[in-house]
């Protein structure tokens, strides 16, 4: 099937967007998208509980857009659910298309990206096909520690063992998860691994357990995105996350400390060894330059890559720490959200910090 066709008069492509409190980015997101071409598609954004702009925003681009652009619901969250997957699969319970395009409202999409994403999955045979969007760090917090999380990302889950049907090795990122609507159906949907908190490896996962074949790469050529725009944003989110990446996160972290702390060692026996001080100053500067070549495949450039040598390696070991316990304790924050841990899989506990709304609980 060309990229082009529609089956039976229907969009080829229904794109969900999963909205919770996103008036700082949802309109670039949505600007991105309603001028795609080369492929039939509607946008599907669920507004799930919002107490900003959020849904305002939305309504707006349906309204001049109504052919293209639809705002829903996300609905009370059920028992057991997550918010994102209770987001995700009321949007997909309405669309209409033969593929469907999972995007969050962060993500800002490249000219004709849609298009090219559908020839290449269908040009590879792929039933899901997943894009590492490039990421924006503006902060320093930001620039100083993406690199090393995504280096250890593709250490972790190498795209070319993902995208191999002969790889157990599965991963998907849920910024851009483009898959086929039966297969999507044939897996049981979000509603199979509705307390994941980790919902896009877990669809992953699945996909590939199913027999059928996933193609996972990095997609700057597609699609960018700013995922946390603070420090703050940025621990509530990887916190929530780490822990559920990485298998062993204390190991990873201690790891972590060491490789960043020879270099350090080096540069303070200089001080102490007058004769042996270029020898030391040597090690120093080799040591530095490894764990900077060590984030190479981050995708960042050299100056972020240097940033998270000195500096970004020893946070990524406190946010592994930090997930691991807030996992152990059973309470993981998002989004205004508290959910406690049982196996990995996020059962709702109450927040008391935001007040319950009629429209659903929020859990």
């Amino acid at each position: 099937m060309a990229a082009t066709e529609t089956i039976t008069g229907q969009p080829t492509v229904s794109v969900i967007i999963p909205a919770r409190n996103e008036d700082a980015c949802l309109g670039t997101c949505l600007e991105s998208l309603v001028t795609q071409s080369g492929t039939a598609f509607e946008i599907i954004v669920v507004d799930d509980h919002s107490t900003d702009r959020t849904r305002e925003i939305a309504a707006s681009f349906a309204a001049v857009n109504a052919d293209k652009v639809r705002v829903i619901e996300a609905g009370p969250l059920p028992e057991g659910w997550t918010g994102k997957n209770n987001a995700v699969s009321t949007g997909a319970r309405t669309a209409r298309g033969a593929w469907l395009l999972f995007t969050d409202a962060d993500t800002v999409h490249l000219s004709g990206s849609l298009a090219r994403a559908m020839a290449e999955a269908l040009g590879n045979g792929a039933d899901m096909l997943s894009y590492s969007p490039e990421q924006i760090a503006v902060s320093f917090w930001e620039m100083a520690t993406l690199p090393v999380i995504f280096a250890e990302l593709a250490r972790q889950y190498p795209p070319k063992k993902v995208s191999d049907p002969a790889s157990p090795i599965a991963a998907a990122n849920g910024q851009y998860i483009l898959i086929r609507r039966e297969v999507y159906d044939a897996i049981g949907g979000h509603a199979a691994i509705a307390g994941e908190i980790l919902e896009d490896v877990a669809l992953a996962r699945a996909v590939k357990a199913s027999g059928r074949k996933i193609r996972f790469r990095y997609g700057a050529d597609v699609v960018r995105t700013r995922m946390y725009r603070n420090f703050r944003q940025l621990r509530e989110g990887w916190t929530k996350n780490l822990a559920l990446l990485f298998p062993n996160p204390g190991w990873l972290a201690v790891k972590t400390v060491l490789l960043w702390a020879m270099p350090w060692v080096a540069l303070a026996m200089e001080s102490f060894h007058g004769a042996r001080r270029a020898w030391w100053g040597m090690v120093f500067v080799c040591g530095v330059l490894y764990v900077t070549t060590r984030l190479r495949r981050a995708n960042f450039d050299f100056p972020m890559e240097f940033l998270g040598a000195l500096f970004g390696m020893p946070v990524f070991a406190y946010l592994l720490l930090r997930s691991k316990q807030a996992h152990a304790q059973g309470k993981v924050g998002w989004k205004g959200r508290i959910y406690g841990s049982a196996d990995h899989s996020m059962n709702p506990m109450p927040d008391h910090s935001t007040p319950t709304t009629a429209a659903g609980r929020l859990s």
